[in-house]
C-alpha cells in the first residue's frame, strides 16, 4: 500500500512551498494570467483550497463536491479575494484537511472522489500533493516542471501514464526517459509510438502542462494528442 505517512509529509513540504511562494505576490499579482486557460493566479488558490475541503468530504464520507456547478461557483466567488484573504483560506484548509488525517482509521477502505472515480484512502495524500505542487506551477511565478521533486514527478508520470492506459483513442506509446526509466501507456498492443525526453518533459505532455511535448522526440508516428484531464 502506498505510505500515507510519507505522503502527508510530502502535502505539508509542498503546501510550505507554496505558501512561502505566494506570500512574495501582492493583490495585483493574483489577478494576472497562471499557465491554466481562463483562470487567473486568483483562481488556482481558490480551487486549492476548496480541494483541501473535498478532500475533507472524501475521508468523512460526503460527495467530495455538491456538484460541478457549486464546485465552478466556489471557485468563481473566491477567486478576487485579496492576498490576506488567499493566505489564510489557504492555510486554513489545509490544516482541515491534515486534521482529518490524523485520527486512526482504515488506510485501506475505499474512498469516491469526483465524477464516480473511486480509491484507496491511502492514495488521497498524494492526490493532495499533486494538487498543491502541480498548481504551483500552474501559477506561473517561477516554479517549473523542472523544479518539482524527482520521485514526485516519477509517480505522476506512473500515475498519468496508467491514466491513459486502456484508452482506445490513445494509441500504443512507450514513454522513455533520457535517464533510461521507462513506461507505456494508451491502447493496448505493442507500442507503434516511442516518446522520449527529460522526464519533466514526459509528464508536461501527459500533464497536458508546459510545452505539452513540444521538448520531446518521436519515432514511429507523430505525438499523440491526449484527452483533456
Amino acid at each position: 500500500m502506498t505510505d500515507h505517512v510519507h505522503d502527508l509529509r510530502s502535502v505539508r513540504e509542498a503546501t510550505d512551498r507554496l505558501l512561502t511562494a505566494v506570500a512574495k505576490l501582492d493583490n495585483a499579482a493574483l489577478t494576472e494570467e497562471s499557465h491554466l486557460p481562463g483562470w487567473t493566479r486568483g483562481h488556482i488558490l481558490a480551487h486549492l483550497a476548496r480541494n483541501a475541503d473535498a478532500l475533507v468530504n472524501v475521508f468523512e464520507g460526503r460527495p467530495m463536491y455538491e456538484s460541478a456547478t457549486a464546485r465552478d461557483a466556489d471557485i468563481e466567488r473566491d477567486a478576487g479575494r485579496s492576498l490576506e484573504e488567499h493566505l489564510t483560506d489557504l492555510r486554513d484548509s489545509a490544516a482541515r484537511f491534515m486534521a482529518t488525517t490524523e485520527p486512526a482509521q482504515d488506510w485501506s477502505r475505499t474512498v469516491e472522489l469526483r465524477n464516480g472515480v473511486t480509491d484507496v484512502a491511502a492514495n488521497v495524500p498524494f492526490r493532495r500533493w499533486v494538487e498543491a505542487d502541480l498548481h504551483h506551477v500552474d501559477l506561473n511565478i517561477g516554479y517549473e516542471l523542472t523544479d518539482l521533486p524527482d520521485e514526485f514527478t516519477e509517480r505522476e508520470i506512473v500515475f498519468l501514464a496508467d491514466r491513459w492506459s486502456g484508452r482506445p483513442e490513445v494509441p500504443p506509446v512507450a514513454l522513455v526517459a533520457d535517464d533510461g526509466r521507462s513506461w507505456r501507456t494508451g491502447s493496448a498492443g505493442d507500442p507503434a509510438v516511442t516518446v522520449s525526453g527529460t522526464p519533466a518533459g514526459l509528464l508536461a505532455w501527459l500533464a497536458g502542462r508546459g510545452d505539452k511535448g513540444a521538448s520531446l522526440t518521436t519515432s514511429g508516428g507523430p505525438l499523440p494528442e491526449l484527452p483533456p484531464l
